[in-house]
């Protein structure tokens, strides 16, 4: 692969919105539209590029992620566990793991359908989080311990290698992937970013995009980690980024509000809003929770 490296301020207004803590944007195939949060409102978003309603359901608590059930409904990473929703709208707990001062983060769904869910503290304190592996049957494996604000994950074409980021390190990490198990070796640095990485994606050149919360820019680096583009957005916080629309060509970053003065909103008045950039490249399809 060539390296041709370029900024771009290419955008369009997706949902014009005033998020707090808008994150873990998620395009659900199955109705061709956009998933992501609102963490601290909290709210599950639900957006049709079709007819540009954003339909939004209330969560029970803080919402960091919500992902579509090969079964109908979604699974949230909800500030106490795990929880499915059904289609009709009834909550049931997969897995309860309530410490205080703690709540659910980024999460991703892997091609077997496993989730994982990542957590961190409120006061964002060191090594105060975790990353967990939920299986269909909501068996719950810690994969990594002491993690300070688990976020961005995902995973290679070829289910070889899954990407991470535990955002004060500065660093979108690598670890040897094994499908079949759902087991991680190997972790090592994949890139610094020389900044904050947050969501993350990966398409379908094997390139790794990540949102730098406090910059706001996503970065796609090469699958050798070297950086190739980079899309500026008039939000600093940007949060998350996935390809969606048809042919999973488009792609969207969400952005917060949260932490930004009266000043700050009045230079930068989308944040919290989400935006896409057509024709960005080409994304991966998303695999549903399979529990």
């Amino acid at each position: 692969m060539t390296v041709s490296r370029f900024v771009t301020d290419r955008f369009e207004i997706a949902v014009r919105a005033e998020a707090t803590l808008g994150e873990g944007p998620t395009w659900d195939a199955r109705t061709s539209t956009l998933l992501w949060v609102d963490i601290l409102a909290p709210e599950i978003h639900r957006w049709s590029p079709s007819t540009g309603v954003n339909e939004t359901m209330t969560a029970p608590m803080d919402v960091g992620a919500a992902k579509p059930r090969a079964g109908g409904g979604l699974v949230l990473n909800l500030r106490d566990g795990i929880a499915i929703v059904d289609s009709a709208g009834e909550q049931r707990w997969l897995v309860y793991w309530a410490r205080d001062g703690v709540r659910g983060n980024d999460a991703g769904v892997d091609a077997a359908g496993r989730l994982w869910a990542g957590t961190m503290r409120y006061d964002t304190a060191e090594g105060g989080g975790w990353l967990a592996r939920v299986e269909p049957n909501g068996k719950a494996s810690t994969v990594l311990e002491k993690v300070s604000i688990s976020n961005g994950i995902g995973w290679s074409p070829d289910n070889t290698r899954m990407y991470y980021a535990d955002t004060p390190t500065g660093l979108i990490e690598v670890f040897d992937y094994d499908v079949d198990s759902g087991t991680v070796s190997s972790r090592r640095p994949f890139a610094d970013v020389d900044g904050s990485p947050d969501g993350l994606c990966v398409d379908a050149d094997g390139c790794v995009w990540v949102a730098l919360w406090g910059d706001g820019q996503v970065r796609r680096y090469t699958p050798d980690g070297k950086l190739l583009s980079t899309v500026i957005v008039p939000a600093r916080n940007t949060t998350a980024c996935c390809f969606g629309g048809d042919g999973l060509t488009d792609l969207y970053i969400t952005t917060a509000r949260v932490g930004m003065t009266e000043t700050d909103l009045k230079r930068e008045p989308l944040s919290g809003s989400v935006f896409v950039i057509p024709n960005a490249g080409s994304g991966l399809p998303s695999t549903a929770f399979a529990g």
